[in-house]
C-alpha cells in the first residue's frame, strides 16, 4: 500500500503513507468489523501504482537512453521491460481504467532517463511532454498524481562517469533533476517521493546484486563491495533527500503548497521461535530494514544496533548532516509486501554483507498468484480495515496505493508474477488490459457500494466474475 497526504502539513514524519503489494501471505491483523469507504477521513487518497520502467515500456524512443535498469536486464539476458505494459502510448486508456475503477490518486515515477537523457543538462523536450501531458490527463479526471523521483533507474551514463549512488557527486545531479521536475511538474503535483524503498534498493544493488546496477563482492557479481557499498549507498540516498527536501522548502513550497517525503521497504517480523536469542535478532531485523532509513530521519543518526554490527564500515553523519537529515520527510511511504520470519544466526560468514550483519536468517513467504484472485481481496479487506483501525486509533495515516494497478515488469520475478488488480495479456501486442476479481472489489468498495465482504459476498463477487469472464 501506499498513500500520501493532503491539506495538513507536518514538520517531521507524521504522514504515513501505505502502498501494499499482495505476494499470498497470511495476515495477521484480520479485521473482522464491517466498514465502508466513508468510514476513512474526508480527502484519504485511495489509489494504486505503478513505476516508470515497470510500466511504460518505449525505451528506446523519443531521446529516451539507457538507465541502470535497462542495462542490467540486458547484460543478464533476463526479461525486460522494454515494452512490458506499454503505459508510455497507452497512458489515456490507462487513465480512463482509473476513472472506471474508482481511484482519486496514483502512484507513479519519472524516468530520470527520458526526462534528462545524459544525467545532467539537456532536458529532453519530448519526455518532459510526455509527464506534463501524462499529469494533466490523471488532474484533468480528478486523479491525484504522487511522484516517485526515483524508483532504481539512473540514467547508465552517470553510473558509468562517477559510480552513481556510491559517489557524493550523485547528490548534486539528483537534486539538479529535482529541481527540474518541481519547476516543470510542480503546479499540478503535490506529493514527492524523493527515493522509493531506499533501503532495499541500497540492499538489492550492491549487497546481493539482484537488482540495478547489480553490485556485489565477488564471485557473486564481477564487482562491488557487499561488506561497505550498501551503507555508503544508503548514506547517500539520505543525504540526497534530505538535500531535495530543503530545495523544495526553500524555493517551492510556499508557492506550490506541496510535499516531500520518501519510501521504506518493510517486512512483517516475527520471530521463528520464542527464545531470547530469535527475539534479539527479530529486534536487529527492524532496526536494519526499518531504523536504517527511519533512524536519521526521525532522530539525526543510525540505530545502536547497526553501529555495533557495522562498526567502521557504517559511515557517520557530521553534526550539520545530521540536523539536514532529521525531520527532512514530511511523510514516509511504508511499503509492506509480505511476512518473514527471524531466525538467530549462531555463526556468522567469513565475508560480512547486509544480512550477515544483521545477523540473523530472513525467510519470507511464498508468492501466489491468480486472475480469479480471491485470497488478495480477503488481504486487501483485512489490510484496509487493519489501516482505519490505526486511523481511529491516533495514526495520521493519509493514504493507501495497491501494487500494481495493473500487471508490470516485476523488479525480481520479471513476468513470471504478476500483481495487478488488471491482468495484462503481454503475449498480445496491444496489451490487453483485464480486470481481475479483486479490481472488482476495490472498484466496489471505492465507490460505496460494498463495506467488507464475508465470505458470501465474496462468493456472490466470485459468481458474477466468472459469468462475465
Amino acid at each position: 500500500m501506499e498513500p500520501k497526504d493532503r491539506e495538513r502539513e507536518s514538520n517531521g514524519s507524521d504522514f504515513v503513507s501505505h502502498h501494499h503489494h499482495f505476494s499470498g501471505s497470511s495476515f495477521s491483523g484480520r479485521c473482522s468489523n464491517v466498514y465502508s469507504r466513508k468510514d476513512f477521513p474526508e480527502g484519504f487518497a485511495f489509489g494504486a501504482g505503478a513505476s516508470a520502467y515497470q510500466w511504460e515500456g518505449a525505451v528506446n524512443e523519443d531521446g529516451r537512453k539507457p538507465s541502470v535498469w535497462d542495462t542490467l536486464v540486458h547484460s543478464r539476458n533476463i526479461s525486460n521491460g522494454d515494452i512490458t505494459c506499454d503505459g508510455y502510448h497507452k497512458y489515456k486508456e490507462d487513465v480512463q481504467l482509473m476513472v472506471e475503477t474508482g481511484l482519486n490518486a496514483f502512484r507513479f515515477s519519472i524516468s530520470w532517463s527520458r526526462l534528462i537523457p545524459n544525467g545532467r543538462g539537456h532536458v529532453n523536450p519530448k519526455g518532459l511532454q510526455f509527464y506534463k501531458n501524462f499529469i494533466q490527463q490523471l488532474v484533468n479526471h480528478g486523479i491525484e498524481p504522487h511522484v516517485t523521483l526515483y524508483h532504481d533507474d539512473h540514467p547508465q551514463s552517470i553510473e558509468d562517469e562517477y559510480g552513481g549512488w556510491l559517489n557524493r557527486r550523485m547528490i548534486k545531479d539528483f537534486t539538479a533533476y529535482a529541481d527540474v521536475c518541481f519547476r516543470e511538474f510542480g503546479s499540478n503535483v503535490k506529493f514527492w517521493t524523493t527515493i522509493n524503498e531506499a533501503n532495499i534498493f541500497s540492499v538489492g544493488g550492491y549487497s546481493n546484486g539482484l537488482t540495478p546496477p547489480g553490485r556485489c563482492s565477488p564471485p557473486g557479481c564481477s564487482s562491488g563491495n557487499s561488506s561497505t557499498e550498501p551503507y555508503i549507498v544508503g548514506h547517500n540516498l539520505l543525504l540526497a533527500h534530505a538535500t531535495v527536501s530543503r530545495l523544495y522548502k526553500q524555493k517551492y513550497k510556499d508557492i506550490q503548497g506541496g510535499s516531500v517525503g520518501i519510501s521504506v521497504y518493510t517486512l512483517a517480523f516475527k520471530p521463528s521461535t520464542s527464545s531470547k536469542d530469535d527475539e534479539l535478532a527479530l529486534q536487529r531485523a527492524k532496526a536494519f530494514y526499518f531504523g536504517w532509513i527511519l533512524g536519521p530521519l526521525t532522530f539525526g543518526d543510525y540505530p545502536d544496533e547497526m553501529k555495533t554490527a557495522v562498526g567502521s564500515r557504517l559511515p557517520v553523519f557530521s553534526e550539520e548532516e545530521s540536523e539536514q537529515v532529521k525531520g527532512s520527510s514530511d511523510f514516509i511511504g511504508i511499503m509492506q509486501y509480505i511476512a518473514a520470519t527471524v531466525t538467530n544466526m549462531k555463526s556468522k560468514p567469513s565475508r560480512p554483507d547486509f544480512d550477515s550483519d544483521i545477523g540473523a536468517s530472513i525467510t519470507c513467504t511464498p508468492m501466489k498468484q491468480d486472475l480469479q484472485d480471491t485470497p488478495r481481496i480477503e488481504y486487501l479487506q483485512a489490510y484496509i480495515g487493519a489501516v482505519l483501525k490505526s486511523i481511529r486509533n491516533g495514526s495520521n495515516t493519509r493514504g493507501y496505493f495497491v501494487w500494481s494497478f495493473m500487471d508490470v515488469f516485476e523488479l525480481l520475478t520479471g513476468y513470471d508474477y504478476s500483481f495487478g488488480l488488471y491482468y495484462v495479456n503481454f503475449s498480445d501486442p496491444h496489451r490487453k488490459r483485464s480486470p481481475k476479481l479483486s479490481a472488482q472489489w476495490y472498484s466496489a468498495f471505492l465507490k460505496g457500494n460494498t463495506t467488507y465482504l464475508g465470505s458470501q459476498g465474496i462468493a456472490q463477487l466470485q459468481s458474477n466474475f466468472s459469468s462475465s469472464s
